[in-house]
Parts: C-alpha cells; structure tokens; sequence
C-alpha cells in the first residue's frame, strides 16, 4: 500500500505531539505524588487530544479516499466501502 499524505496529517501530528507532552507530564506529575485530581485532569486532557486525532484522520479518510474511490470504477467503490465498514470499529 501507498504512502499517503494528507493536509490534515500535520494537524494530526500536532494533536499526538500535544498527548505526549501530556503524557509525559502525567508521568512526571505520578512520580511526584501529585493529586488524584490532577492526574485525572492530565489524563483527560491525553483522552481528548488522542480522541480528536482519530477523529480527524477518520474524517480525513472518508471525506478524501472514500470520496476519490466512489468517484472511480465500482470495483474500487466496493473496495472503498469496504474500508468504511472495517475504519467504523474504531469510532
């Protein structure tokens, strides 16, 4: 399979990049014996960058190479659809 770059992957990039520094930061704070509340602060603010990072690659999936293949020949619609049942799982 083909290495594809989107437009969205830097912002997805970013998002990740933004999870690891909550991460480690989380780590960090763990180490230092900081409050429950905090490391529940810390891991939810890790829960929605990851979340929003599969959001936008999902998106970004449906609306460029789903969209690009229905466009094509049927076979390739079928194999695109395909894809969009199987991407679903990890809503």
């Amino acid at each position: 399979m083909a290495h594809v770059v989107h437009e969205t992957h830097p912002e997805i990039i970013n998002r990740l990049k933004r999870a690891e520094g909550h991460l480690r930061k989380t780590i960090a704070m763990i180490e230092a014996g900081r409050t429950c509340l905090d490391l529940a602060q810390q891991l939810h603010a890790i829960e929605k960058a990851v979340a929003a990072a599969k959001k936008t690659l999902i998106h970004d999936h449906i609306d460029h190479c789903l969209a690009h293949a229905a466009d094509d020949e049927p076979r390739d619609a079928a194999k695109a659809m395909d894809e969009l049942k199987q991407i679903t799982k990890y809503l």
